[in-house]
């Protein structure tokens, strides 16, 4: 038996204590942590970074305590420092302090603003606020000496030197979110303890009782920031095989020294397709029909398979209407790529549960039983020898890979749990997780907190079906916050998502701010049509609606000015609708199509 290496632990932890003193030339970043002596000065006007010690700050800087530096980045007025201002403790892994970041300060490097124009002062602005729209999403984590980034299983198969190196450095470079931040760091080991390596997703701790026995629960969906961005502007895959919404979830019992885990994964369609906003509730998707989608696929189950062994591919889409050739080209393709390590299952789910038959579901995880028993699930004894590896994970997705793909994910982990907890010695033979109700409120919780977190990362709002998380079964309740979650959805996707979409690549490096362009890509001059087609059909409209209130002599006379202001309205309407792409809210930064 194979023995784990310490999981998570690092020989160069971060510095978990800094204060950060102003002054007008530089930025010092001191190390408050016992022993340490360490100073990071970063000059405001060459923006070096070098080392120094306490000794070396001025005593007429402007001091307060900062929780971590999330990085640099460029943006019209000079270089931008970006510090973590306030924590929140979200429990504790193996003894490891687990952080949630609540607040952030973007600071200049230039004292003044005087050398822009108003239309630099303006795009700069309308950055800044991007920044600081992606800041304002709930889900930063970090910590200062556990490897967050990786699994279990991937932390407990790893080399001496790996443990040696920086959290920087051996973090997983798909859930690192502020990489880009950091890429200036990255290039000086020697300041290396300074960067927080920040995970974007959710995490939840429980410490648990079940039959008096008491166990840490935790989970953890670690969200990939390689093709990142929102609902209907990123779908598919790109070039290198990256999946939109690509999220990798984990579940963790640690139960007198011994540890279990299971991961899943979660990411669009993987091939070239788009589903760009036009106005329609549900816009169409298109199959990209002028790219090889045959090398996308094929990258992107090969980094799968080296990540995560064999794959069992979930498909939750409806088998008729507009969703139905995503499935059959899903299904040909898989077939085609002839790989062994592949499988493939569709389930209609809407079909499957329509009319609230949610006990439906069984037949899906009867069908995934076997499968999940060869895949099995790691588990590391007290003694740090591997008993157990995972061998394959479940590839789940849906169309947004946030509403079904939870549900079932949710099912999948449950079973998994129970035969972690039975091997533990926590359960009796004969007994399941859905006797124990305090455990089970808590799982179901949990595992809903999860939905909503990564749907309100992706889509904006909370995730929809939820009250079956919660409660394990479908409410009116439920189906009318579903309705309001799915308008709210609905406003943002098409009046909302291309801002929050350039605020993404902006804060990823996907797009980069040259302080120098000559035209700024924010100031798109618009048509027209986008003005003067919205107050001709409100205009009609309103029209029609006094000609209704106000009856004229005769009703003759009456219907014929609703008939005309009517008509006028619905037709102004049905122009907008069918030039809806152009109406809705566009990404601006990065041009090109966001399918590739």
């Amino acid at each position: 038996m194979a023995t784990a290496a310490p999981a998570g632990t690092t020989a160069a932890a971060a510095y978990a204590s800094l204060k950060l003193h102003t002054t007008p030339e530089k930025f010092y970043v001191e190390a408050c942590d016992d022993g340490a002596d360490d100073v990071l000065a970063i000059d405001r006007v060459s923006t070096e970074v070098t080392l120094t010690v306490k000794k070396d700050v001025p005593p007429s800087a402007v001091t307060r305590p900062i929780f971590g530096i999330l990085g640099t980045i460029r943006l019209v007025a000079g270089t931008y420092l970006i510090v973590i201002t306030k924590k929140k403790k979200v429990g504790e892994i193996f003894s490891h302090a687990i952080w949630k970041a609540t607040d952030f300060d973007i600071l200049s490097y230039k004292k003044t603003m005087l050398h822009l124009t108003d239309i630099q002062l303006q795009d700069n602005k309308v950055f800044l606020s991007m920044l600081n729209h992606v800041l304002s999403v709930d889900g930063f984590y970090f910590t200062t000496t556990y490897d967050l980034t990786h699994t279990l299983q991937r932390l407990a198969n790893t080399s001496p030197e790996f443990q040696e190196m920086s959290l920087l450095e051996r973090a997983d470079p798909r859930f690192v979110w502020n990489g880009h931040l950091l890429r200036e760091f990255i290039a000086q080991p020697e300041i290396h303890r300074f960067a927080t390596p920040v995970m974007h997703g959710f995490i939840t701790m429980h410490s648990c009782s079940i039959n008096g026995k008491c166990f840490d629960w935790l989970l953890i969906s670690r969200r990939s920031c390689f093709r990142a961005g929102v609902r209907y502007y990123v779908r598919g895959i790109d070039s290198e095989g990256h999946a939109a919404n690509f999220v990798e979830t984990e579940q963790i019992v640690h139960y007198k020294g011994s540890k279990a885990s299971f991961v899943q994964t979660r990411g669009s369609i993987p091939f070239f397709w788009s589903q760009r906003p036009n106005l329609k509730y549900k816009p169409k998707p298109q199959i990209s029909k002028s790219v090889n989608h045959m090398d996308g696929f094929q990258r992107h189950f090969d980094s799968q398979i080296i990540s995560y062994g064999k794959q069992m591919i979930v498909n939750l889409v409806n088998q008729k209407g507009s969703e139905k050739p995503l499935e059959q080209t899903f299904s040909k393709m898989v077939n085609s790529m002839a790989n062994a390590m592949v499988r493939y299952v569709a389930f209609d789910f809407h079909k499957e549960c329509s009319r609230m038959r949610w006990d439906r579901l069984q037949i899906l995880m009867d069908q995934l039983a076997d499968q999940q028993d060869e895949f099995s699930y790691f588990l590391v004894d007290s003694e740090g020898k591997i008993v157990t590896q995972q061998e394959g994970t479940f590839r789940s997705n849906c169309m947004d890979c946030l509403d079904r793909t939870n549900v079932i994910q949710s099912l999948l982990a449950r079973r998994s749990l129970q035969a972690q907890l039975q091997r533990l010695g926590v359960l009796h033979v004969g007994q399941r997780i859905e006797e124990q109700a305090d455990f089970e409120k808590i799982y179901k919780n949990a595992w809903a907190d999860n939905a909503n977190a990564c749907a309100k990362q992706y889509a904006g709002t909370g995730a929809l079906k939820t009250d079956y998380t919660r409660t394990g079964k479908r409410t009116q309740w439920g189906l009318i916050m579903d309705g309001w979650n799915s308008l709210i959805r609905y406003y943002k996707n098409n009046f909302s998502d291309g801002f929050r979409q350039d605020a993404i690549d902006l804060f990823l490096g996907n797009y980069s701010v040259d302080e120098v362009e000559a035209a700024s890509p924010l100031h798109v001059k618009k048509d027209w049509k986008f003005l003067a087609l919205p107050i001709i059909m409100v205009v009609a409209f309103s029209m029609c609606i006094i000609c209704l209130l106000m009856a004229g002599d005769t009703w003759t006379e009456t219907l014929a000015y609703v008939l005309f202001w009517g008509s006028a309205s619905f037709g102004t309407f049905a122009i907008i609708l069918y030039n809806g792409k152009d109406f809705v809210d566009a990404p601006k930064l990065v041009q090109k199509e966001k399918m590739d």
